[in-house]
């Protein structure tokens, strides 16, 4: 009896269709979206036998001819190799100097990169794939895939620190904030943290605890969103499953909605309180007569402005939001400071 045909896998959708250039070649496991936007910006991409080095020009990738370095664009079946990064391992697919890189860990045909990074003193969860679609989600700040950490730092970590830590310690390149940091067990000459961070700062965790006066002296990454390093050992890997794929695409599809949710509220209570300041705390313009009412409408104080006429379009939107009605404006005009130069627009709208 012969075995039934198993149906071929399906081609990833972002393998077909219209797209840009640079999301295909991420896709086909070129690399990340920065690191194949270079490969077009050097001149190595060709579509149809023309040189491309605009990364946002479309292509269908049903139709269209695609070349790197002279090679087809072949299509590929993506996959996904979680690995407990060593200490001292690389988390990049070229290094000059000859020092050990986590590919290298994994015996795998495909064009495998590093989704994020590990600095080579650390050790913990990283992903590999071929998967550029992936790769780019998990990786843009924008996103804010949460990952977890166990640290090892010196001396004892007091819950001062811990609340200085949440709060936000100041970098060279701004503040950074831990999502979540818990004292685990404090030992004699040390404490172990759980970290959690969705911010991407080189050495981040190094560096913020060295502010609070402590040198790391383990750094782990133990969680990447949903997926789990768990109890692998040290230099080991293994092939994620399909559910643990969709889980980390499901990740940071939840965080988009849940941002996309947050800008509406906060767009719709911006309106809100538009509207309350142009009506005024009792929620009346202006009296019957057209005057302006003193217990009604807030005057407004107008710097550095000429005329209405002199207002960009944003500014004008501005203005209209909070300045009060019609019959009131002569009465803000009379109280407010005018400035004598016509070319300078309104500074600032602020309640007088």
């Amino acid at each position: 009896m012969s075995k039934p045909n198993r149906p071929k896998a399906a081609t990833p959708s972002f393998l077909t269709g219209e797209q840009r250039i640079n999301k295909l070649l991420a896709a086909a496991g070129f690399g990340s979206r920065r690191q194949v936007d270079e490969l077009i910006t050097d001149g190595r991409v060709e579509i149809d036998g023309k040189l491309v080095t605009q990364v946002g020009v479309k292509v269908d990738a049903d139709v269209a001819k695609v070349t790197v370095d002279g090679e087809p664009l072949k299509r590929h079946r993506p996959v996904y190799f979680a690995v407990h990064k060593p200490e001292g391992f690389l988390c990049t697919n070229c290094d000059p100097d000859g020092r050990p890189r986590v590919i290298e860990l994994v015996p795998s045909t495909a064009r495998l990169f590093p989704v994020g990074r590990l600095d080579a003193s650390s050790t913990g969860l990283i992903l590999l794939t071929n998967d550029g679609e992936l790769a780019q989600r998990l990786a843009h700040p924008k996103h804010c895939v949460p990952k977890t950490y166990f640290v090892v730092v010196a001396g004892q970590v007091d819950y001062d620190s811990m609340r200085r830590l949440q709060r936000g310690i100041y970098l060279a390149e701004g503040v950074a904030r831990v999502d979540g940091a818990t004292i685990r067990k404090v030992r004699k000459g040390c404490t172990e943290i759980d970290i959690t961070l969705s911010e991407g700062k080189n050495r981040e965790i190094r560096r913020v605890l060295a502010r609070l006066g402590h040198k790391v002296v383990v750094l782990r990454r133990v969680a990447i969103g949903p997926l789990k390093l768990a109890d692998m050992p040290e230099g080991s890997y293994r092939p994620l499953q399909d559910k643990e794929v969709a889980a980390l695409y499901n990740a940071v599809d939840e965080i988009k909605r849940a941002r996309n949710l947050e800008r509406r509220e906060r767009k719709k209570r911006n309106t809100v309180d538009g509207l309350a300041m142009s009506d005024g705390p009792n929620g009346n313009s202006a009296d019957s007569n057209g005057a302006d009412s003193a217990s009604s409408t807030p005057l407004l104080r107008v710097t550095g402005m000429t005329s209405l006429s002199g207002l960009t379009a944003t500014s004008a939107r501005t203005f209209a939001a909070f300045a009060p009605p019609t019959s009131a404006m002569s009465t803000v005009a009379r109280t407010a400071p005018i400035s004598t130069r016509p070319s300078t627009l309104c500074a600032a709208i602020r309640p007088g």
